[in-house]
């Protein structure tokens, strides 16, 4: 393991910035906090609510030239299935993507993180119907998936505990929608093992 920490950069949208959470509950932080500060730090967080991938090509990679991350993770694609961002479109945006990172970031020091289920929140049928936004954002984690593996880039997949949410209110935010901290700390409960892995494989 390297001496100094790991400068780990944060790409997406809602879910990365942590809309309705503290700072400190957002999943990025609580990954720097379980894997501790002295193998990743968090030089940025570039996730913006309501982004879509066509945003993170736009607005994040161009700024990883400057922050030339050690380490990244990725989790992008609810915004393009609220906006109805055809499948084909998602998956060409995302082989850009993929380029782009994997240019300034080794594969094996990329993660994925897979999109919750926002259906299962109390304000999730706000943003189209259940069952056919349900069915796009598994069809999106299914894209990013074989296209994050194709390039050797590790995913981690958190749907199932998002649905959870659908029968435990503290795992959904004070907006209804957005997952809370405890929502957060279970995906890193998942995480963190994935990230402790990967360093240790590639130190």
């Amino acid at each position: 393991m390297s001496a100094t920490p790991l400068q780990y950069v944060a790409l997406g949208d809602s879910y990365t910035i942590g809309t309705s959470v503290e700072e400190t509950e957002r999943w990025p932080n609580q990954l720097v906090a379980a894997v501790g500060s002295n193998v990743l730090e968090l030089k940025a967080n570039l996730a913006v609510t309501g982004y879509t991938s066509r945003d993170v090509i736009e607005f994040q990679l161009p700024q990883l030239e400057q922050l030339r991350p050690d380490f990244a993770t990725l989790l992008i694609g609810v915004n393009d299935v609220v906006q109805g961002i055809p499948a084909e479109r998602y998956h060409l945006n995302l082989r850009v993507i993929f380029d782009v990172l994997l240019w300034h970031a080794r594969a094996d020091r990329v993660l994925v993180v897979t999109t919750p289920d926002y259906t299962a929140t109390p304000h999730g049928a706000d943003y189209g119907d259940p069952a056919a936004q349900r069915a796009g954002i598994l069809r999106t984690n299914r894209l990013i998936t074989e296209t994050a593996r194709g390039r050797g880039v590790r995913v981690v997949d958190i749907f199932d505990i998002s649905s959870r949410a659908e029968h435990d209110a503290a795992l959904v935010a004070a907006d209804g929608l957005h997952p809370s901290g405890r929502q957060y700390a279970l995906w890193v409960e998942r995480i963190a093992p994935a990230v402790s892995a990967l360093l240790e494989r590639t130190a």
